[in-house]
């Protein structure tokens, strides 16, 4: 079967086609997995944020962390999404900050409500703080989504950035 090559070429030429350098691939799949990323992101905040309304942390203080965690969280997601489609390392950096510190925030927040703790004296009353332990899991993977997204945006940034040539 003959085989299909450019007009008025016999093949040889091959060496000085363009090549696509492999950091743009990288980027396209850096970027497909970011998205699938911040997604997920949404969602456990959106379970979070719906937790934190519902059970606000006992003292006056942390009620106003939670806030502030959920607000940023949804602030740093939006720029991270916006950051991923227009391809701006600048916000994919703030992004990452953001929703760093919110994780932080909500982690630390859940410290201090001391359910978990009351739970592993007592595994008999888990039944009654059931909605506490969904917002702990939910917090769990929260910070494992976080670890993940920081390394894919990093990486994602790192490869978009031009290389850097020799002097």
């Amino acid at each position: 079967m003959h085989q299909r090559r450019p007009h008025g070429t016999d093949g040889s030429d091959f060496s000085y086609r363009m090549v696509v350098d492999s950091r743009y691939t990288k980027v396209a799949e850096g970027k497909a997995k970011l998205k699938k990323l911040i997604t997920a992101q949404v969602v456990f905040q959106i379970i979070g944020a719906i937790c934190t309304f519902l059970l606000p942390p006992k003292q006056e203080l942390f009620v106003k962390v939670a806030v502030i965690s959920v607000i940023s969280s949804f602030i740093s997601l939006m720029i991270g999404e916006i950051g991923r489609s227009r391809s701006k390392a600048t916000l994919l950096r703030l992004y990452t900050v953001g929703s760093s510190v919110a994780t932080f925030l909500s982690v630390v927040c859940l410290a201090t409500n001391n359910t978990l703790m009351k739970v592993i004296e007592d595994p008999s009353s888990w039944t009654s703080k059931k909605f506490e332990l969904i917002e702990a899991a939910c917090l769990l993977f929260s910070v494992l989504l976080q670890v993940v997204a920081v390394t894919t945006t990093l990486s994602l940034v790192k490869n978009m950035s031009p290389p850097k040539r020799a002097s």
